[in-house]
This record gives structure tokens, C-alpha cells and sequence, in this order.
């Protein structure tokens, strides 16, 4: 048995993928500890593991960001990265100062656990750095994260991302970089060294990426500690315990359904993506179903005649049911979409939104509205264009293939184990 200590910082998208994986480790036989935010303590303990909070500073907001582009990015590193760090860091050190520990896995968002990798590997435990978002590293063969642009081909494209990740690092988040050179060196003593900041997982024992390789972006320099072990959490192995709506007999069949929601985090506003496609799909010959995302049913605006609503529904039921996938690309969402082989449209220009809409568009499986909020008609277009070609639903069917042979959480442990009998 090995002690363990799993982190994540204080949001859904964040914690859900990182308690199935405590989940299993604790299955295996492993002593779990889980760093979280306070509102996620129950949650911990009903699989068994031990809570530990964050320290103060670490609760940043769980409110999505309007920002865009560069902007985002800048106000990603400091939300996501610089302001929660000492809140991460110092109650991550005394549990390691408490209890002999073998591995921290966290999150990749964790700033916590990034310092804790700068120190010698003999001064630490093994960290694992999961990608719960689509691959930050920097590459000579990618546009920097953030911008939501696909890597092109050519000499051209790797002289445009080579420019590109030059100015992000240089200039855009040159401050960024310094602010948390400092932080680090205050901390642990040792700064990033020229280390970008997106980049602190290459200095990690495993990136462990929560994809399959058909649905990231080749990177001809990536390092040699990266792996793909696809989505943690698999409808598959999941027994729904969600209440079925009344209309759910109506989902029989007997037109194309199409599914949309806005998740459970960037659902405060639903003339964005929800109320669009009510009205652009009105008088399709499609039923649309909406989930609110445990939000009450009167914040939506008014269903026309062929469309149904629940605050939630069992997705491991409901997505072999569905024909399009209408999303504002959560990265967990797109993966159980493609699991089940539907094709998406997707809308998402917020947060780490633009890189997985980016990635929906390269792979083959959708289309890319490029905006957070498209017009009524767009969404007719993309759905009618989804509905005619086959080609998207079968490059789904082929991530999805993808993902069912892909080891999960059960292969993510095994190369932990094996890592720490090396050790």
C-alpha cells in the first residue's frame, strides 16, 4: 500500500475527474488523502478518502470568466495559478511533513503541487501532473494554449507557432512568469529557471493526459513522461441513479434528437448557447433536449413545441439516444459525447474552452462555431450539416473506439505502482 495524496482545486470540472481517480487508487489498496476546497469535503469522504483543506487564499472563484484571448489567458495564470498558490502549496507540504508519502497526483491547474516539482526529486514525493484539460505544453508544432488555434501544416505553421509561443512567453505573460518565479523561489527556494509556466509538468515524474491521442494534438518534441490513458470517468462503467423525466418515452426513435447543454458551471446565462438553439431549431424535425444543470427550469426561456427540459439527466442513458451534441466544450462533456460516438457542435470561446472547441474541429467529430454565443441560424446550419454527413458521427465513432480501448484510471495506477517500485 502506498500513501497518496491527491489535489485539486475548489471547482467540479476539477474534482470530479481527480475523485474517480482517488476512487480507485483507494479500490487498489492506496491510503488517499484529497487537498480540496471545503466544499468538497463530503464528497471526499463518501469514497473513503481523508480530507484536507486548502489553506487560505486557495477558494478562487468558481464564477466562469467572460474574457477572451489574451486576456483569458493573463487572467487564467493569475486566478488559476499565481493567487491560489501559497493556499496550495503550504497545507500540501505539511502533509508530506506529517505522514511519509509516495506520490502526489494533482490536477494540472495546481500551482501546489507545480512548486512542489522544482524541488530534487530526493526532497519530494513523485508527482504526477494530471491533464484534466486539453495538453498545455508549449510546442514547437502547436500554437500556444489559449488561443484556440489548430497547429497547421507545414514550415509556414511551425514558423507561425514558434512566433507565436516566442510572444505569449516573452511578452504576454512575461510579468505572469516573473510573479511566479518569485513565489516559487520564496516557497521552496528554487525559481522556474526559464521554465514557461504552462511547462511545469514537463519536470514531473507522469503527465498523466485524461485523453486518447487521436484527440490531442502531435507534438513532435513532447516529452518523453507524457501519457494518454483517456477519460477517467466512463458511461460505459457508470449505473446512472438520475431520475428519468416524465417525456423521457418520447425520446423513442422516431426523429433525430439533439442534446444541449451548458454544463454546470457556465449555465448562469442561457440566452448564450441554450436559448439560441431553442429558437434556431424550432421547426426542425428534431426533438432538443436541454439540461439545465441543476438549475431551476424557469431560468430557461420558453421551450417551442419540440423541445424538453430537465435540471439533469442520466448522459450514460441519454447519449446513445442522441444524434448532436450542442455544448459549450467542457472538456469531461466532449469526451463522454465521443465515448458514445455523437457528433458535436460546439461554442466555447471562454477559459479552456477554445482549445478543446479547436480540437472537436481537427479531429473530425463536429464543427467549431468559434464563439461563445452564435446566432439562432448558425446552429441550424452546423446541425443540419452534422444531421447530412456522416463523416462527423464516424470520426466520433473513432475516438470513441479510441477511448474504450484506452487503459483509464485502472492503467493511470499501474504506471504509478511501477513507478514507485522503481523508486
Amino acid at each position: 500500500m502506498s500513501s497518496v495524496i491527491v489535489c485539486s482545486g475548489p471547482h467540479d470540472g476539477h474534482v470530479s475527474p481527480m475523485l474517480g481517480v482517488a476512487r480507485h487508487l483507494i479500490d487498489r489498496g492506496h491510503r488517499v488523502r484529497f487537498l480540496t476546497g471545503p466544499a468538497y469535503q463530503d464528497a471526499v469522504k463518501a469514497i473513503g478518502a481523508e480530507f484536507l483543506p486548502l489553506g487560505p487564499g486557495a477558494e478562487y472563484s468558481a464564477e466562469p470568466s467572460a474574457a477572451t484571448g489574451v486576456q483569458a489567458i493573463r487572467e487564467g495564470i493569475r486566478g488559476l495559478v499565481i493567487e491560489p498558490a501559497r493556499g496550495q502549496y503550504l497545507p500540501l507540504e505539511a502533509a508530506i511533513a506529517a505522514e511519509k508519502t509516495d506520490a502526489v497526483l494533482a490536477e494540472v491547474t495546481f500551482m501546489g503541487a507545480a512548486t512542489l516539482s522544482r524541488l530534487p526529486r530526493h526532497q519530494r514525493p513523485a508527482v504526477i501532473a494530471c491533464g484534466i484539460l486539453p495538453v498545455t505544453l508549449s510546442s514547437q508544432d502547436c500554437a500556444p494554449y489559449g488561443s484556440g488555434l489548430a497547429p497547421g501544416k507545414g514550415k509556414a505553421a511551425r514558423l507561425r507557432n514558434r512566433a507565436l509561443n516566442w510572444m505569449v512567453s516573452n511578452v504576454v505573460l512575461k510579468d505572469s512568469q516573473q510573479q511566479v518565479d518569485e513565489l516559487t523561489r520564496e516557497l521552496v527556494g528554487v525559481g522556474l529557471d526559464g521554465l514557461f509556466i504552462l511547462d511545469w509538468a514537463r519536470r514531473t515524474e507522469l503527465i498523466a493526459q485524461f485523453t486518447v491521442e487521436e484527440f490531442e494534438y502531435p507534438r513532435s518534441d513532447a516529452p518523453d513522461n507524457l501519457r494518454f490513458f483517456g477519460p477517467m470517468s466512463r458511461h460505459a462503467a457508470s449505473a446512472s441513479v438520475t431520475p428519468k423525466p416524465e417525456w423521457w418515452g418520447e425520446l423513442d426513435g422516431s426523429r433525430p434528437v439533439v442534446y444541449v447543454t451548458q454544463g454546470t458551471v457556465s449555465n448562469e446565462d442561457f440566452t448564450a448557447l441554450v436559448g439560441p438553439t431553442l429558437e434556431g431549431l424550432a421547426e426542425e424535425d428534431v426533438t432538443v433536449v436541454v439540461s439545465t444543470g441543476r438549475r431551476p427550469l424557469s431560468a430557461l426561456p420558453p421551450l417551442p413545441a419540440n423541445a424538453r427540459a430537465a435540471e439533469f439527466l442520466p448522459d450514460a442513458e441519454l447519449l446513445p439516444k442522441v444524434a448532436v451534441y450542442i455544448t459549450n466544450g467542457g472538456y469531461g462533456g466532449l469526451h463522454y459525447a465521443m465515448e458514445n460516438g455523437v457528433p458535436i457542435v460546439v461554442a466555447g470561446d471562454t477559459e479552456d474552452k477554445p482549445e478543446g472547441a479547436a480540437r472537436v474541429a481537427w479531429a473530425g467529430v463536429g464543427i467549431n462555431l468559434k464563439t461563445g454565443r452564435p446566432k439562432p441560424k448558425a446552429i441550424r446550419r452546423a446541425v443540419r450539416k452534422v444531421l447530412s454527413d456522416g463523416r462527423y458521427r464516424a470520426g466520433s465513432q473513432r475516438i470513441g473506439a479510441a477511448i474504450a480501448a484506452s487503459p483509464g484510471v485502472d492503467g493511470l495506477i499501474d504506471e504509478m505502482e511501477a513507478m514507485l517500485r522503481r523508486a
